[in-house]
């Protein structure tokens, strides 16, 4: 029969809590501008690239308008171009000793008037194209569709959701701790990503800590950068964090030697009796696990065999 001792182990102080999923890049999708719904390029679960075209907003009046002030920009242009070949002619005229100064200061006056109306105009229609691109609903960066609640024909304005573009790629994980913990918490420590069921998704570090307590939960915001490939965690998920506080060394035993009777955790010990090595059956209490050994909390010290 192999006997082994029990050996001494760094063993991890780590407290599990449950995390939620956010995407470090994720948008909500509203329009600027009211009107009814044309065009829907997208599916929901699309993958995107920034700027992609998603949606589109009858912009037939808008159109409208950007012609209006397009044509009243050009009719303000000949007026300023006369006027400017006007003043030509008023300062010769004056020059000659023609017209009086009071006439030419009105030519003058014509012209400066004429040449604000047109940049105004300009203004004007720069800010009615700006407005018409508003009505092309695009994606703000890579990423991937959400739900689409709305369909062709419905009227929209600012305050409705049109979907939702997230970017799964640059994740973080969202963890409350207890406010009891706060001269523990810090930025570095580590940080396990798990499943529920405890399998390991990937390991990480805390890169910032809120400097307030949520009056609610009466818990502090722990954030942890995730790297994980796309498609392993998705934004909004809850998943476990492991959250290590220290390393102590305990006693450790490997987990093949550990039995369990009627819900009692037992090793058995070489004793030496007269010489000889018995194997004497004892309850012990164990604890978390690290690799393939045992904590041992209690019923064990290290030599033991």
């Amino acid at each position: 029969v192999k006997v082994e001792p029990v050996t001494m182990q760094p063993v991890p102080v780590s407290d599990n809590y449950v995390a939620t999923i956010k995407s470090r890049r994720s948008a909500t999708i509203q329009p600027q501008v009211s009107g009814n719904l044309t065009q829907i390029f997208v599916h929901s679960g699309d993958r995107v690239k920034s700027g992609q075209r998603l949606m589109e907003i009858d912009p037939r009046q808008q159109q409208a308008i950007v012609a209006q002030q397009q044509a009243t920009e050009q009719q303000a242009l000949a007026v300023y171009q006369y006027n400017q070949k006007d003043i030509v002619r008023q300062r010769s005229l004056f020059s000659s000793g023609i017209t009086s100064k009071q006439a030419f200061q009105q030519a003058e006056q014509t012209r400066n008037t004429s040449k604000a109306t047109y940049e105004s105009d300009v203004a004007a229609r720069k800010s009615a194209q700006q407005q018409l691109a508003y009505f092309h609903i695009v994606a703000p960066f890579d990423g991937i569709v959400g739900d689409v609640p709305v369909h062709i024909g419905d009227y929209v304005s600012p305050t409705t959701m049109l979907t939702t573009v997230d970017d799964n790629t640059q994740l973080e994980a969202y963890i409350y701790v207890p406010a009891d913990r706060a001269s523990q918490v810090r930025v570095g420590l580590p940080v396990e990503i798990t499943t529920g069921d405890g399998t390991p998704i990937t390991q990480a570090k805390v890169y910032f800590v809120s400097p307030q307590v949520d009056n609610q939960l009466q818990a502090i915001l722990v954030k942890a950068k995730i790297a994980t490939k796309p498609g392993v965690l998705r934004n909004d998920q809850l998943v476990r964090a492991v959250v290590t506080w220290t390393s102590a060394p305990a006693p450790t035993v490997p987990v093949l030697a550990v039995t369990r009777i009627g819900g009692q955790q037992f090793v058995y010990v070489a004793e030496n009796q007269n010489g000889h090595y018995i194997a004497v059956q004892k309850t012990v209490e164990m604890g978390s696990t690290v690799g393939n050994s045992y904590e041992v909390k209690s019923g064990l010290q290290a030599g033991d065999k």
